[in-house]
């Protein structure tokens, strides 16, 4: 389905100068024939960049791994009771809502405990420690104003909405001083780890590469060195060409379980075309996606008898702005640590102490239930 009504787009500040954004798809908004006029009435102090001693990232100096230090989040919001949804729209909770509007469709604002913020400064420059201020930026995204539900339940048009979102964030993000790689994700249900039950996600600009992005770029690097082709390309049409992992095709997008699937469900879904980022997909292609997204987080909730919503991490892997040079497309990652009905996979001394994973089921088993499972 393609589908290129665009949202309308109207900024704002909350009351500490964070910044706001509203994604409108529905009237009055959408033609602009009401206007939002947003006003935060809380008495927040204006936000400071938290000390060094508390906030910055250090490179492990073991690994090369980076390490945010966060430690100004450990009192934020956690698993409040329904009455105190803080992405509720004002005036629906007992709680002041971070939306200072009566309803909305999609809003995107900046997040009141970023492990990510400001520009980067360097604070350590040594042989063995090395730290820098903790740039970047750190953002939430509401996908509906109702305070139950998930994305898979959205519909296309919202979906469409959420979709232009990530665009319009991915294109601003990219373009701030610092910022190497742009990444919306999702994590959805406690066992995963969430704090709010509000269906959202959130939109992290990474002042460094990230140590699985810097992984896929060495593996490129030595991919196109030996062989100089693409590796991510050669990845999908080998994927195509064995055809057991393959979960379903469109005309744009191809969704498979990787050949070495980590987690005991899991799926990839990756542009038939080098598309770096959301900025370069076309209404078509975004449209298409629209649909097969909300058509696999729907076989997600059906891959278990019994479970009406299974918990996920969904992440997008743009390409980076910087430092990802031999990444030549986009790709989503979907899993969940749920390995059967009440069972989650742990993390014990293989995956957590060794980073080296031990999968409990085979990748050509979960593509096969993906497929019976399909709507």
């Amino acid at each position: 389905m393609t589908d290129d009504i665009q949202p309308r787009v109207t900024r704002g500040l909350l009351a500490d100068g964070r910044d706001i954004i509203f994604f409108d798809d529905s009237e009055p908004y959408l033609s602009g024939e009401r206007t939002r006029e947003i006003h935060d009435p809380r008495p927040l102090e204006p936000r400071q960049s938290p000390p060094p001693e508390s906030a910055s990232i250090r490179v492990d100096p073991l690994t090369g791994d980076h390490v945010a230090i966060a430690a100004h989040r450990m009192n934020r919001t956690f698993l409040p009771p329904a009455d105190e949804d803080p992405l509720a729209p004002a005036g629906q909770g007992t709680v002041p809502s971070e939306v200072p509007e009566p309803e909305y469709d999609v809003v995107v604002f900046e997040n009141r405990f970023p492990s990510l913020q400001g520009p980067l400064e360097t604070y350590r420059d040594e042989p063995l420690f090395r730290e820098t201020s903790p740039g970047g930026r750190c953002e939430v995204v509401c996908f509906t104003s109702e305070q139950a539900g998930s994305f898979a339940r959205l519909g296309h048009r919202r979906a469409r909405t959420v979709i232009e979102a990530w665009t319009h964030r991915t294109r601003e993000l990219s373009a701030l001083d610092g910022v190497v790689q742009v990444v919306p994700f999702e994590n959805r249900g406690e066992e995963i780890g969430v704090t709010l039950h509000h269906p959202h996600g959130q939109i992290y600009a990474y002042s460094y590469l990230p140590p699985h992005t810097a992984a896929v770029q060495r593996s490129a690097e030595r991919w196109k060195a030996s062989t100089g082709g693409d590796l991510i390309a050669d990845v999908l049409d080998a994927e195509l060409e064995a055809g057991d992992r393959i979960i379903t095709e469109t005309a744009h997008w191809v969704a498979y379980v990787p050949f070495a699937a980590k987690w005991p469900v899991e799926f990839m879904v990756v542009p038939r075309r080098a598309a770096r980022d959301f900025t370069e997909l076309d209404d078509q292609e975004k449209g298409e996606l629209a649909d097969l997204y909300l058509d696999l987080l729907g076989r997600l909730d059906r891959f278990f008898d019994g479970i009406d919503q299974l918990p996920y991490i969904s992440a997008w892997h743009q390409v980076p702005v910087r430092g990802g040079e031999a990444i030549s497309r986009m790709r989503l990652h979907v899993f969940s640590l749920l390995r059967a009905p009440g069972k989650m996979k742990y993390l014990a001394g293989s995956e957590s102490a060794m980073a080296a994973w031990i999968s409990d089921t085979t990748p050509e088993r979960i593509a096969q239930r993906f497929r019976e499972v399909a709507p």
